[in-house]
C-alpha cells in the first residue's frame, strides 16, 4: 500500500553560487565526493540530491526543521548506479510513524538541460 508520494523539480544553476561551507552543511561527504568525481556536471549531482530530499520530505508530509535536518536524508549509489535514500534521525522517527518498521522507500531521479526532478514513494 502506498502511504507517500513526493516529487520535486529545481534547476541545477541554483547550486553554482553556494559556498563551499554551504554545500557542506547540506550534503553529506558522500554527495560531495560523488559530485566533485564529475566536475563538469557537479552542480547537476546537488541538483539531484537536493530534490531527491525536498520530494523525500513530500512523501513524509513533513519539512526540514527541529526535527529533521539537512543530513538526515541523502543520497547513495548502489554497485550499479541505481540511487537509494537513507533515511536517518528525524527523517527515520517520522518514517516510522508514517509507515512503520515495513516500510519501503523508493527513489527516482531525473535530469534534462537545466533542471533535477525527483520522485519518492513510500510503500507499507
Amino acid at each position: 500500500m502506498i502511504i507517500g508520494i513526493g516529487i520535486d523539480l529545481v534547476e541545477s544553476d541554483r547550486f553554482l553560487d553556494w559556498s563551499a561551507f554551504k554545500k557542506q552543511r547540506i550534503f553529506t561527504k558522500k554527495e560531495l565526493e560523488y559530485a566533485n568525481d564529475d566536475n563538469a556536471r557537479s552542480e547537476k549531482h546537488l541538483a539531484n540530491f537536493w530534490a531527491a530530499r525536498e520530494a523525500a520530505l513530500k512523501a513524509l508530509g513533513t519539512g526540514f526543521g527541529d526535527d529533521i535536518s539537512f543530513s538526515d536524508i541523502s543520497v547513495v549509489h548502489d554497485d550499479n548506479g541505481r540511487p537509494e535514500l537513507v533515511i536517518a534521525g528525524g527523517a527515520k522517527n517520522a518514517l516510522k510513524e508514517l509507515a512503520g518498521s515495513d516500510a519501503h522507500v523508493m527513489l527516482s531521479i531525473t535530469d534534462q538541460d537545466d533542471y533535477s526532478a525527483a520522485v519518492v514513494i513510500i510503500e507499507k
